[in-house]
């Protein structure tokens, strides 16, 4: 049994493991298919930059749908959403299959089915990310998420040079094959898993009203804006390794697809070093110096790898580069998870996902144009140059260490008897809270007043207010309204105890007895029609 503090630790955990071999399953035949579909394109077009889009269009949708897939996995069974873009990629890989035994493959009917694929990857993502904090606890969630960037990197170390040599020796169709042939393996682990899921009281959320809250909940998050930035950044810098890859195989080092399969494959065992030094690294540094230390390496590797003529070199660059990849990716990923609470979480990783890959996605197109305009080594040097800025950038926007949170849910809010039959949809409401503060505490009340403003428009409040009675100066009224009364509700209930802290010191500086709160539902005093008679004099004239 893998001991808690070792990096192996989450495999104690049946489920995890289980889905972990599955994924690892999945992950191979899909690495098998980049092969294919990037080599298939350097044969039925001459152009550098289609080359580059294959990367590309595999990570557009990832930045155009992750959002509403993370809406949807913090609104629906994470696991049925799972299996449903899994049965998705399945059918696209099996039609990918057919086109290309047939013939039918063009440049961009090849990147039409990539992107279906990305769009089936979008869709699994968050659901599959937020759902590993339901399959271990979460002393155990940053080497979960080590692990899973590991397996990934187990299949890019052998997937690619075997896909190589399947392209090499039945072509690329016979890759693609493979790889919706794996897609059955996460399909059965997905469902035997039967997970525990809490019915939540109130009505979901609108897929637009969830967009909305989980957006405002990064906005109003720092330390998650922090690893947006790096994590854009970083995919926009680095995303010229994998995408220029091929052209390095077949140009710079005069390699063939198993030259090709090879890098992959070396890029990938430097990734899984990366996974399992991670732990030991946040032993003896911080979170923002393996990040630094990341990108730096990720710079070295990219010129290694644009000057080097030789096969050996430049694995030995692609070893670090896998390194650096999965250090600073699983860093950022781990940040998020621990700095949100479970009822946002799908939705936050699904916002930092999507900045990355539009790093990913951007880069892939600048760094393919750059390679068609100058050629490959130049915008692999150029690529570094930028990873060194991305490094520098951590002066102003340092990742922040890990914290042992508490982001259980507060669960102290009942919900009232109310005098008017309410109905859920019934709105807006408006609170009014009196506090009674001595003007000594005033000071120490505005500044533990601002932490609370944060909180509550980032759990869904609007029109947020702090007023100070003109006749009694002592009185201090918080305000704020939400647009129904199920929104107030669900605001309530989604205070963590992490957020406990600030509230309680605010009662202590309350000098009065019990702390009054005025819920109230605003309502109209001019009809309908007297509006429209209002106007029409206006209209007329």
């Amino acid at each position: 049994m893998a001991d808690r503090s070792s990096p192996l630790a989450p495999f104690r955990h049946d489920t995890f493991r289980i889905i972990w071999i599955a994924s690892l399953v999945s992950n191979f035949g899909s690495l098998i298919q980049a092969v294919g579909a990037a080599w298939m394109m350097t044969s039925i077009s001459d152009s550098v930059n289609m080359v580059a889009l294959v990367q590309a269009s595999t990570a557009l949708p990832i930045m155009i749908f992750s959002l509403v897939s993370g809406a949807l996995a913090d609104n629906f069974d994470r696991r049925k959403v799972m299996l449903v873009a899994q049965w998705f990629m399945l059918a696209v890989s099996a039609l990918l299959t057919v086109f290309a035994y047939l013939g039918l493959i063009t440049p961009w009917l090849l990147l039409a089915f990539t992107f279906l694929l990305g769009c089936g990857t979008a869709l699994n993502n968050p659901s599959w990310q937020a759902s590993v904090g339901d399959m271990v606890p979460r002393e155990d969630l940053p080497n979960a998420v080590a692990l899973n960037s590991m397996g990934f990197n187990i299949t890019r170390s052998v997937g690619p040079a075997i896909g190589g040599l399947i392209v090499a020796v039945a072509g690329a169709a016979a890759t693609f094959a493979v790889n919706a042939a794996s897609y059955f393996a996460v399909i059965y682990a997905l469902m035997r898993w039967q997970p525990h899921i809490d019915p939540s009281p109130l009505p979901r959320e609108s897929l637009g009203r969830a967009i909305s809250a989980g957006l405002r909940y990064v906005a109003m998050s720092p330390n998650i804006g922090k690893v947006v930035i790096r994590g854009f950044v970083f995919g926009l810098s680095a995303s010229a390794i994998l995408a220029l890859l091929p052209l390095v195989a077949r140009d710079l080092v005069h390699g063939g697809p198993l030259t090709y399969g090879v890098m992959l494959g070396s890029f990938g065992i430097g990734a899984i070093g990366g996974a399992l030094l991670s732990a030991r690294l946040r032993e003896f540094l911080s979170s923002e110096a393996i990040v630094r230390y990341a990108f730096a390496g990720f710079a070295v590797s990219a010129v290694v790898t644009a000057i080097s003529t030789s096969v050996w070199p430049t694995n030995i660059a692609l070893l670090l580069a896998g390194a650096c990849w999965v250090l600073a990716l699983s860093l950022f990923n781990v940040t998020v998870q621990l700095s949100t609470p479970r009822w946002v979480v799908g939705r936050a990783l699904s916002l930092y996902q999507t900045t990355t890959f539009a790093g990913i996605a951007a880069g892939s197109w600048l760094w393919g144009a750059a390679a068609e305009q100058y050629g490959a080594d130049r915008a692999l040097i150029a690529s570094g140059v930028l990873m060194l800025l991305g490094a520098v950038i951590g002066l102003r926007y340092a990742l922040p260490e890990f914290k042992s949170l508490n982001l259980d849910p507060l669960n102290r809010f009942s919900e009232p008897l109310l005098a008017l039959d309410l109905k859920p949809r019934s709105g807006p409401i408006v609170i009014m809270i009196d506090y009674e503060i001595a003007d000594d505490d005033i000071p120490e009340f505005l500044a533990l007043m601002s932490d609370r403003r944060r909180v509550r428009i980032r759990d869904g409040a609007g029109q947020w207010a702090l007023m100070r009675d003109l006749e009694k100066p002592e009185i201090w009224t918080e305000t704020y309204h939400t647009p129904t009364w199920v929104e107030y509700v669900r605001h309530n209930q989604r205070r963590t105890q992490a957020d406990a802290a600030v509230g309680d010191r605010i009662r202590a500086l309350h000098r009065g007895g019990e702390i009054r709160v005025h819920r109230m539902i605003e309502r109209q005093t001019i009809l309908p029609h007297d509006i429209a008679a209002h106007k029409m004099p206006m209209d007329m004239h």
